[in-house]
């Protein structure tokens, strides 16, 4: 069981997801911006290690505009040699590596533009992922997208545009229930028809199920993993007081995750902290893991 946080260290003071305004793109401030991320990165993987954090989202901010029709230059080969030495560095210390693209990709759109943009996001995630040698363990999330009014037709666009994508990317693909629209039951749905494994969000979940007890949620999730894309993965967060249902903590609650630690005890999965305030709320987070590992 493997605990990080997503994308941005808060504490070292140096950023990997660094951008620039696209009416200002040129390819000297792209190159400058991905030195900088890709520099960050490594400095933000190292602490990570340093500290016990061996589970990571890497920033879809990592080359910017990477996905986007301005950008001709070659970052691939420019970059290939930092991919490489990051991707090694990763496998050295076996950190488990996911990446999750912004809302806008939706490969169940009704829109034909949305889609052709979606996938082209999509294969730039993969490009990141395949370019630092890393195995399919390191996965891409993504929602199940949007209902537009009928949820079994959208459903039925995600498996149809799904069996079209390159097979790299189905490789990494994976789905994750969200609070709103598409519950643990859809996702299954979706994976009974296309094999994709489903990422378990555990704060998703309590705000939208279908009476599935966490740990049932939790078994029926893993077992949509097979042991060549590792063992499933799992975001943590809880609600922030007196804010909208659905909105993430700024920080952990210790209780609610020794409670949940409780409600798991003896299954495998690794754990990403969705919580606002990253690597503070991680160490206690690791903290009371431990403990944990120690009492079972």
């Amino acid at each position: 069981m493997k605990l990080g946080y997503p994308c941005i260290n808060r504490g070292i003071g140096c950023t990997a997801n660094s951008t620039f305004r696209l009416a200002s793109y040129s390819e000297e401030r792209l190159v400058q911006k991905v030195e900088n991320n890709l520099n960050c990165l490594f400095q933000i993987l190292q602490y990570n290690v340093q500290n016990g954090f061996y589970f990571f989202r890497i920033s879809s901010d990592l080359v910017p505009f990477a996905s986007h029709p301005v950008c001709t230059f070659d970052w691939v080969g420019h970059f290939r040699g930092q991919l490489r030495k990051v991707g090694n560095f990763i496998k050295e210390h076996s950190i488990r590596i996911s990446m999750h693209p912004d809302q806008f990709v939706l490969i169940n759109a009704l829109k034909d533009d949305v889609v052709e943009r979606s996938i082209r996001e999509l294969e730039y995630h993969c490009t990141i992922l395949n370019e630092m040698d890393l195995d399919r363990t390191a996965k891409i999330q993504i929602h199940v997208g949007g209902v537009y009014g009928d949820k079994h037709a959208a459903i039925e666009r995600f498996v149809d545009r799904h069996k079209f994508l390159n097979p790299s990317l189905k490789r990494r693909l994976v789905i994750e229930n969200d609070d709103r629209l598409f519950n643990l039951k859809d996702c299954l749905r979706v994976h009974e028809k296309t094999n994709i494994p489903i990422l378990f969000d555990v704060f998703h979940h309590q705000c939208l199920n279908k009476g599935e007890s966490l740990r049932m949620g939790l078994e029926l999730a893993g077992q949509t993993w097979k042991k060549s894309d590792g063992v499933l993965m799992v975001d943590y967060s809880s609600q922030q007081p007196g804010h909208r249902l659905g909105t993430h903590a700024k920080s952990i609650d210790l209780q609610l995750f020794q409670e949940f630690l409780n409600q798991s005890e003896g299954l495998d999965f690794d754990i990403m902290l969705e919580i606002k305030d990253k690597e503070k709320s991680g160490l206690k987070a690791l903290e009371v893991l431990e403990e944990f590992r120690k009492a079972s």
